[in-house]
């Protein structure tokens, strides 16, 4: 949503806009220049008023959407206006229940790099576009980070299509993993005639459609490019250049290649330059300084909600830090989640030294089922099944640093090993994270 009203924004409209909670998020949107409430009311709306759109989790009790029917207006969904956007552009579409941020943002800073000046909305921010995670350009190219909660992604008309790959995901909305494979079939079906799609070989869930995507793809004269990170040449190459961690960021940056080199038809050398010079994007492996203690702990944000998403950043903090001791302090991100992937998460922790477990975070709009699958069980299990694991439940909030060194120094011991603190969650967990670091 901040993305779409900096878009706005540049085209010159006068934006304004509420939220629940202040947050750097909305910070940011009102240095910009958005008028930006807080709480949601009729009176936030207005008096002359061209267009109203809102996020896909607003409800239509919502006073402000109620308000903007009362006038005549038709309110829109942040998906059916990006969509509107997708009519004018010719879209790069990144998804993916995983991956499709940093994928985006690759795609991005290559097209930025090799002159393609294209427009850019992405769901994280980027260091090299000053923080923000919109870039206006001046040509035809939109890179647009496309989401699948609620079948957004279905009403974007793509040029290229990209899929890091499909999971159980937003089970709060789609009915099983069969129900988000046929979301993705539909996204896949509104590349435009002649276009491309850049698809994931390695991952089963999407490979498995194949026949089925390579089918209509024939129709539409549409070029299909598998990318693999069995493809041993060109995973070596992108292993070389790149400077995250992990396979999955392996996996994303071939993705991004293949859309450059291949599809693109762009320099081996001048793509794989543009990606070694990406630093990552926001709470994602983001690395924040050093932890207000007298040893060596290091801090990272990272924004991992789902049992796939943990598991591949553990790989990846082992990889970047074999000799040190791993603690993961994770926030749940809503109940629904919690609850449909219990098991998963069970043994999602496997790999890290200590597990410090915070309550869930409860999302407006969506977190509508009661939360039996709390975090405080969800430590008892881990430790049931793991008995040699180090976990901790953290209930209380109050004094972070305090309640946490405490934890690391009883179970880690004290003086302190050189360890890595990970804040990982996709709600507000990064808030805490400034308590803890060092000025």
């Amino acid at each position: 949503m901040s993305a779409l009203a900096r878009w706005f924004l540049a085209k010159e409209w006068v934006v304004s806009g509420s939220d629940l909670e202040t947050s750097e998020i909305t910070k940011a949107l009102a240095k910009d220049g958005v008028t930006v409430k807080y709480g949601h009311k009729k009176s936030n709306l207005p008096p002359d008023l061209a267009c109203v759109v809102m996020s896909n989790a607003v409800k239509k009790d919502n006073p402000e959407y109620v308000e903007a029917v009362r006038r005549g207006l038709r309110p829109m969904t942040y998906p059916q206006t990006v969509g509107c956007l997708s009519e004018v552009y010719d879209v790069i579409g990144v998804s993916g229940s995983h991956g499709k941020s940093t994928t985006t943002s690759m795609v991005a800073l290559i097209m930025k790099d090799l002159n393609f000046d294209p427009n850019v909305i992405v769901g994280t921010n980027l260091k090299e576009f000053k923080g923000r995670n919109f870039r206006l350009g001046k040509s035809r190219w939109l890179v647009l980070e496309a989401d699948e909660y609620k079948r957004a992604f279905t009403h974007y008309d793509t040029k290229i299509a990209v899929v890091t790959n499909i999971d159980r995901e937003h089970l709060d909305y789609y009915k099983d993993l069969r129900d988000v494979q046929r979301a993705f079939m539909e996204y896949l079906s509104r590349v435009r005639e002649g276009g491309a799609m850049v698809l994931n070989k390695d991952d089963r869930n999407l490979f498995v459609l194949k026949k089925r995507i390579e089918a209509f793809a024939k129709k539409k004269e549409i070029k299909v490019f598998w990318y693999s990170l069995l493809n041993q040449k060109e995973a070596r190459l992108l292993a070389r250049s790149l400077k995250l961690s992990g396979k999955h960021n392996l996996s994303n940056a071939l993705a991004a290649y293949t859309v450059g080199v291949k599809v693109l038809g762009l320099s081996q050398k001048q793509v794989l330059a543009s990606l070694a010079r990406f630093k990552g994007s926001w709470r994602r492996m983001d690395y924040r300084g050093r932890m207000r203690v007298k040893e060596k702990v290091e801090v990272y944000d990272d924004y991992g909600h789902h049992p796939t998403e943990i598991k591949a950043t553990i790989q990846a903090f082992r990889e970047k830090y074999p000799k040190a001791k791993l603690v993961c302090v994770y926030e749940p991100h809503q109940a629904k989640r919690l609850k449909m992937l219990y098991q998963e998460f069970i043994d999602a922790f496997v790999g890290v030294d200590l597990l410090v477990m915070l309550p869930i975070y409860g999302v407006a709009g969506r977190d509508t089922v009661p939360a039996r699958y709390t975090s405080e069980n969800l430590t008892k299990l881990i430790s049931e099944k793991y008995p040699r694991s180090k976990v901790q439940y953290l209930g209380d909030k109050n004094n972070f640093l305090k309640s946490l060194e405490g934890v690391l120094r009883e179970e880690l011991g004290s003086p302190l090993p050189f360890s890595v603190v990970v804040m990982m969650g996709a709600g507000d967990i990064f808030k805490l994270t400034p308590e803890i670091l060092k000025k």
